[in-house]
């Protein structure tokens, strides 16, 4: 199969599964200028299937990086009108939003971490209405990868350019469920179907608490809501549209009492964010607070994260993935977080989110906080599933039901 045709099953997956665009509606893609390629494509298929427009808002990473070198740390408070505008506008409209992660990892090694931190603080809350109708399920949203040259040299550095690039998008699409002989489309609504009945199980079982342990020195406690609801592959929005929030995904995941957590969870692979690397690094909670922190790499980046506001203290998010997950059976880092995340448990800093408690996606923040979920300008996720990683739900009476032996599901 050639590449061309492999990007567009790519696409129409996209568009038809992940973003489950609708007849006239308007779809936004962001992604940086080397991506045009499959953006090209999501635009036709999107315009296949009946979309009332397509809007590409472009990134350039040189010039990105120029703007973090050049600017003062101040300057990255203010975001200008048009920017909020854009996101606001589009997302009153009901326009779903696609984003290609295709960065380097290393994009803004050695910026000063604030830059980072007050211009993420800055954007969430200068669009705050595009944020809320994300959060509350009411605007379709999916996150894609594309290969781009910094990032296959980093994944694959002993390959020449091309090859590197090629064995980048060989991974995205295998990653994607693209192959020769299934329709894409299909076999995302068969994988819908398998993470059904994980849920279903783990829903049903009115835990109370959840127990992590592993070679590697994580031993946490980590307490659920009342009325707690575990989500896997993709989501109902508020008009009944189902969409896959990321591709690829393998992640069951659930918001846990943002004030009962009690331990200390290491990393398992590096974390990138903004631009940066983390890696080797831990963190101590304590009713549900970060109290001690420590990395290898990235601790200043690390500390601007849990330092973001009060709820980035806190965790807002659990995700069980099998450590033989398909993506992790790659044996490839690619020091990013939606491909490494699916290939590891992980859990997250921030926000948690609507769908993971009863009735959750009609409550405001206001609600969702006192029933237990965190809320933060920030969500930022962090894998720390091992080969040795054991899992118990703890009931209500204070008895074990193992949920993971040896990095995988036991059911």
């Amino acid at each position: 199969m050639s590449f061309e045709t492999k990007l567009e099953k790519y696409a129409r997956l996209i568009v038809q599964s992940g973003l489950n665009v609708q007849e006239k509606q308007t779809v936004v893609i962001s992604a940086s200028i080397e991506s045009y390629q499959l953006v090209r494509e999501v635009t036709k298929q999107a315009y296949l299937v009946g979309a009332k427009e397509v809007v590409v808002h472009y990134s350039d990473e040189e010039v990105t990086r120029m703007k973090y070198e050049n600017m003062e740390v101040e300057d990255f408070n203010h975001v200008p009108t048009w920017f909020s505008s854009f996101r606001n506008d589009y997302a009153l409209m009901n326009a779903c939003f696609l984003y290609v992660d295709d960065e380097d990892p290393e994009m803004l090694a050695g910026i000063e971490p604030k830059k980072i931190s007050n211009w993420q603080r800055a954007v969430k809350k200068a669009c705050k209405t595009y944020f809320d109708l994300s959060d509350n399920m009411t605007n379709a949203w999916c996150i894609v990868g594309g290969a781009t040259q910094k990032w296959a040299n980093k994944v694959y550095p002993d390959m020449s350019n091309q090859e590197a690039l090629d064995s980048l998008w060989n991974a995205i699409f295998k990653a994607a469920k693209i192959d020769d002989e299934h329709d894409p489309v299909e076999l995302w609504n068969q994988h819908r179907r398998s993470f059904e009945k994980r849920v279903n199980y783990l829903n049903g079982l009115n835990l109370k608490k959840l127990y992590y342990k592993n070679s590697k020195g994580t031993e946490i406690t980590i307490g659920l809501n009342d009325d707690y609801l575990f989500a896997g592959g993709g989501s109902y929005l508020k008009n009944g549209v189902y969409n896959f929030p990321n591709i690829p995904t393998e992640e069951i995941f659930t918001s846990p009492n943002k004030d009962d957590v009690e331990g200390i969870v290491f990393s398992s692979l590096p974390l990138s964010y903004g631009g940066n690397i983390v890696d080797e690094f831990y963190l101590r909670f304590k009713d549900g607070q970060v109290i001690d922190f420590g990395a290898k790499e990235g601790y200043e980046v690390l500390k601007g994260i849990i330092d973001s506001d009060e709820g980035s203290k806190h965790l807002g998010e659990v995700a069980l993935i099998p450590y033989h997950s398909p993506i992790n059976e790659l044996k490839t880092l690619f020091y990013n977080t939606l491909y490494d995340e699916n290939a590891s448990c992980h859990m997250a800093l921030g926000i948690g989110f609507s769908e993971c408690i009863k009735g959750g996606i009609d409550m405001d923040k206001k609600e969702l906080f006192e029933k237990g979920v965190n809320d933060s300008l920030v969500h930022v996720d962090f894998m720390m599933g091992t080969e040795d990683l054991m899992i118990d739900g703890i009931l209500e009476d204070g008895s074990h039901v193992k949920i993971f032996e040896n990095g995988n599901f036991v059911f």
